[in-house]
């Protein structure tokens, strides 16, 4: 009977740590493009740094939240998000933290790139929790949050819960909005928001005939809509003239419905102006790089209105500095245009 538990015991371990397998190939963490320290969030050890920044996995029955049973709130220890309740705490036996449920619009569900394990983040800091599975049959609720203990703090119940740490909001009244397709929006979204004066770039659809397209229905190219990257920028740091030329320069705007091995309308090369004044500048553009010798075949972008934009799974944003480690996506086609991206832009990015 023994060797049965230890089976079961061995089973959970190999599930739940191969987690840091795939997120990361050795015992740096792998820190992302913005660390604690500019998002003002609580200072962190490195240990913590490399679970929460680096989604790696702290080693299995080392927690004290492992076996609590105290009543209370378990928050975010990067940002004080509440992010469970003991209520739903259970023991599971698999080493770490066991949830069978969240507090609601708490916590972010990220399909790991192999598919076999969906990752768990903070929805307000992203950082790293652990991951969650389904189907074990624990609960009546059958879900299983498998948490890092490290990314936690408990609060006792009855005590006043820490506030929360967001991102310091910028006014965004005197920013202006880009919006490009030129294929994989993973791609686009990594490139532009490099550049001084970007304050945001997001991941979406547009045009189509459906108001908000999954990705599997965008990806089987029946709805008519494109991948886009719509960019919020500054207008007094970089012109909306100089993002339409730098797409120009940073995709192949001469093949139609096609970026690379990615085929169908959903990738063709088009810009979605937002009023007369972008229509004006993005057709100076084009007609201009057209007529220089940047590209021998003739350019087919389109220039269209923007319509039914949406934005695209949380899973999409920031896809790039999420995946590059874990995906062969990322560093067989996109990291290359990252490094050729830095090298001609040096001089446009942000420090």
């Amino acid at each position: 009977m023994k060797s049965i538990y230890y089976i079961i015991f061995l089973f959970f371990v190999v599930a739940c740590n191969a987690q840091t397998e795939n997120h990361s190939n050795s015992n740096e963490p792998q820190m992302s493009d913005q660390s604690n320290t500019e998002m003002k969030f609580n200072v962190l050890t490195e240990e913590e740094k490399r679970v929460i920044i680096g989604k790696g996995t702290e080693y299995p029955g080392t927690s004290k939240y492992t076996d609590s049973d105290e009543h209370g709130t378990y928050i975010c220890k990067q940002c004080n998000q509440p992010l469970y309740t003991s209520e739903t705490k259970f023991n599971s036996h698999c080493g770490w933290p066991s949830f069978d449920d969240e507090i609601v619009n708490a916590v972010t569900r990220i399909p790991d790139a192999d598919g076999r394990r969906t990752e768990i983040v903070c929805s307000n800091c992203q950082g790293h929790l652990g991951h969650v599975f389904s189907g074990e049959m624990m609960t009546d609720k059958n879900v299983r949050h498998c948490v890092n203990g490290i990314s936690m703090n408990f609060v006792e119940g009855g005590e006043a819960l820490p506030a929360v740490i967001s991102k310091t909001k910028k006014d965004l009244s005197q920013m202006d909005t880009a919006t490009f397709g030129a294929g994989c929006f993973w791609c686009v979204e990594v490139l532009f928001e490099k550049l001084k004066g970007v304050e945001h770039v997001e991941s979406g659809y547009a045009a189509g005939k459906l108001k908000e397209p999954t990705y599997k229905m965008v990806c089987e190219g029946n709805t008519g809509s494109v991948e886009v990257a719509q960019i919020v920028f500054n207008p007094k740091i970089i012109t909306y003239e100089k993002l339409v030329d730098i797409l120009f320069h940073v995709h192949n705007p001469t093949t139609l419905n096609q970026q690379g091995a990615d085929k169908g309308t959903q990738y063709r090369s088009v810009i979605f102006y937002h009023n007369d004044e972008q229509k004006a500048t993005a057709k100076e553009v084009l007609n201009r790089v057209d007529a220089s010798d940047l590209w021998i075949d003739p350019i087919v972008t389109a220039i269209e209105p923007v319509n039914n934009y949406s934005k695209a799974e949380d899973y999409h944003q920031n896809y790039y500095n999420n995946n590059k480690t874990t995906n062969g996506y990322c560093s067989a086609v996109i990291g290359p245009k990252v490094v050729k991206f830095q090298l001609k832009y040096k001089d446009l990015l942000k420090e």
